[in-house]
């Protein structure tokens, strides 16, 4: 796809902390004062996410790519917490998730990726804080660019917003859906949509609230 540009870069990185907002003052008014241990939840999603991708030597695994990718997509979501409560995201921040060089071929560098995530959750347990090149090292390596973070952020934040709508905070929310869980849902949903980024918010809530009524 063309190279994107620096005003785009930030154009992007401004919706998501916009939507990324309002989730989080759907969790508590006065979020950002409430001391989140954001790096807390960032490397349990990198524990999650190598169980996903496969690390274990005796027996049989298969990467699900598509959990993988939500997964860092999770951990997205509190670093853009994080970043939002310390100011103003600084623009090198656009900068540099766009700078992310995918490779020709679209398997993931299997060694590298895992690597990668330990860095990453090595770092968070370490500081207690965000690295971004550790975390955009991983990008590289599965790979996924700025493009695709980008477009399964929109679909992860949407299913976040439904899941705290429909009681996930209480404990009332159904996460399995007729014996699938909603992540699957999910990406089947960013397939059939993808065709109207500009729609894909408010076309994708109503799909989550069709499937979601049949569970």
């Amino acid at each position: 796809m063309p190279k994107i540009s620096a005003t785009q870069a930030q154009t992007m990185l401004n919706t998501m902390a916009t939507m990324q907002e309002e989730h989080n003052l759907l969790l508590h008014a006065q979020w950002r004062e409430q001391g989140f241990e954001f790096y807390r939840a960032m490397w349990v999603e990198c524990a999650e996410m190598l169980d996903h991708f496969g690390w274990k030597w005796w027996k049989q695994q298969s990467p699900d790519i598509d959990q993988v990718k939500l997964e860092l997509v999770d951990i997205w979501h509190f670093a853009l917490s994080e970043l939002m409560r310390d100011g103003e995201i600084p623009p090198a921040v656009a900068e540099q998730l766009a700078s992310v060089a995918v490779r020709e071929s679209a398997d993931a560098d299997a060694d590298a990726f895992r690597l990668a995530i330990e860095t990453l959750a090595g770092s968070c347990l370490q500081t207690r804080s965000f690295d971004l090149a550790a975390f955009t090292a991983a990008m590289a390596t599965l790979p996924m660019d700025y493009a695709e973070l980008y477009a399964l952020y929109i679909g992860k934040n949407m299913l976040n917003r439904f899941r705290q709508n429909n009681g996930y905070k209480s404990g009332e929310y159904k996460k399995l859906w007729q014996g699938r869980e909603d992540n699957e849902h999910l990406i089947e949903l960013l397939a059939e949509l993808s065709d109207d980024p500009e729609q894909l918010p408010q076309r994708l809530y109503a799909g989550l609230e069709a499937r979601y009524a049949l569970a």
